[in-house]
């Protein structure tokens, strides 16, 4: 079967998910500057960086297919948590989301025939997490490149006491949002 959709993505667990639906897809990952703008909204900043991602990767590809970006943000007290730079800040922003529940905003944005735009906030309760549990968890490896500094895929699962929404929304791919979408532009995950 060819391809259906352009990923505009590197990104492997947005990959793993988009296989997981069926999609025959081609990935063109764009890089785009992810800073948030001053006094940005995370609502407004996971929608501006998804839709830049697939608007780059349109000016940029010559094939005529659909192109899906998305963006993802973990959200603590509508302050937007990017990803550690070091140890000390992957512990930093552990401590600051142990014990509480944050957000975590995942933007899908579809060009095709039409833009579309879907936005899925997914609340995420972490159970309170010892420095030295915040410091064998860096060792791991696992949250140096994870926005909010963990994985819920992974390891980082154990410090997650509930999540209220999207699993695949939290990884970076909100499966419902993405089938919708993709039936906008006529390509059914299941078929009837």
């Amino acid at each position: 079967m060819s391809e259906q959709i352009i990923l505009a993505s590197n990104s492997p667990r947005r990959r793993e998910l988009l296989t997981q639906l069926g999609v025959n897809y081609i990935v063109r990952p764009v890089d785009t500057d992810e800073t948030p703008l001053e006094d940005e909204l995370p609502l407004d900043y996971v929608q501006r960086v998804a839709a830049e991602k697939s608007a780059l990767c349109a000016s940029l590809t010559e094939i005529d297919l659909p192109i899906l970006a998305a963006d993802t943000a973990v959200v603590l007290d509508n302050h937007i948590m990017g990803k550690p730079e070091n140890q000390q800040h992957a512990a930093q922003m552990l401590s600051l989301l142990s014990g509480k529940t944050h957000q975590v905003y995942s933007a899908l944005s579809f060009r095709g025939k039409q833009h579309w735009q879907v936005v899925n906030i997914t609340n995420v309760t972490f159970r309170n997490i010892k420095p030295t549990e915040m410091a064998a968890y860096w060792q791991t490896g696992e949250p140096q490149d994870k926005a909010g500094g963990y994985a819920i895929q992974g390891l980082g699962s154990i410090f997650i006491k509930s999540i209220n929404g999207s699993f695949s929304g939290v990884m970076g791919l909100p499966l419902f949002e993405t089938a919708e979408l993709l039936a906008k532009q006529g390509i059914q995950i299941i078929h009837e």
